[in-house]
């Protein structure tokens, strides 16, 4: 059974489900859609076309939904789409899309946002992901699944983070982070392969090594980003899923990438 405080607000159009928890003085706006399970915290602000899935946990003093931060946004249509079972803590601010870009920011399942994180317009952000206190992505940046975002680093816009990837405190990341890899500092740097993260999500210590002979090969060996590829696709020509992303990402990006 659900509770929701007499003192929310609520706008007649939300749609929200019979068993959501909404805490006092939180405000949700139009067009607002919250799924099965969902308890939103005291002091909760979910702007309008904003969709939120099961069974996720929002904590007092975040806003959701709320408009792009860009210096042309005209009020147009933009949205939030978020799965399930996300926890978001206080303070967190998670923008809509923008009409410049796809006009909808997109958040997977099972991702953890503490206290202070911020996640810019038309971001996809995909399953199982840390946002560690007050760490921040630009517009249009891309979280792949697993990733890790220590306490206080940033994003710039238009930045992949590969899967699996550690991002340490603080690092200011201005290129796309490779998947598996650990990245720190200002200006950043890669500073070997995430094992312990890897491990504990139950790579093997065949797949492990196999990662280990890819990044050799990616940055110890001075080779261009298209050597690189040829190279892993020769001494890996089966390409099992993990090598493939690592060649997807490398021959994908824009920015080029963190080393």
């Amino acid at each position: 059974m659900s509770t929701v405080s007499e003192y929310a607000i609520i706008d007649p159009s939300a749609k929200i489900a019979a068993d959501v928890n909404i805490g006092p003085w939180s405000k949700i706006g139009p067009n607002v859609k919250i799924l099965s399970g969902t308890t939103i915290g005291s002091h909760v602000v979910i702007k309008e076309n904003t969709t939120i899935g099961k069974n996720n946990i929002i904590h007092p003093f975040s806003s959701v939904g709320g408009d792009p931060q860009t210096k042309d946004y005209k009020h147009d249509q933009t949205f939030l789409e978020i799965g399930d079972s996300n926890v978001i803590h206080e303070y967190v601010t998670i923008n809509r899309g923008d009409i410049c870009g796809k006009g909808i920011t997109k958040i997977g399942s099972n991702n953890l946002f503490m206290a202070g994180v911020h996640i810019a317009h038309d971001c996809i952000v995909s399953n199982d992901c840390i946002f560690v206190n007050n760490a921040a992505i630009a517009g249009h940046v891309e979280v792949n699944e697993n990733a890790v975002l220590g306490a206080y680093c940033a994003v710039h816009q238009l930045c992949k983070i590969g899967s699996h990837s550690f991002l340490g405190r603080g690092a200011m990341v201005s290129q796309d982070v490779m998947p598996y890899t650990m990245v720190v500092g200002n200006p950043p740097s890669v500073n070997g392969i995430n094992k312990i993260g890897l491990a504990r999500r139950g790579f093997s210590k065949d797949s492990i090594n196999e990662i280990m002979q890819c990044y050799k090969i990616i940055f110890r060996s001075n080779m261009t980003s298209i050597e690189a590829i040829a190279e892993i696709t020769s001494v890996f020509p089966a390409c099992d899923n993990h090598i493939q992303i690592i060649i997807d990402m490398i021959s994908s990006s824009s920015r080029g990438v963190v080393r």
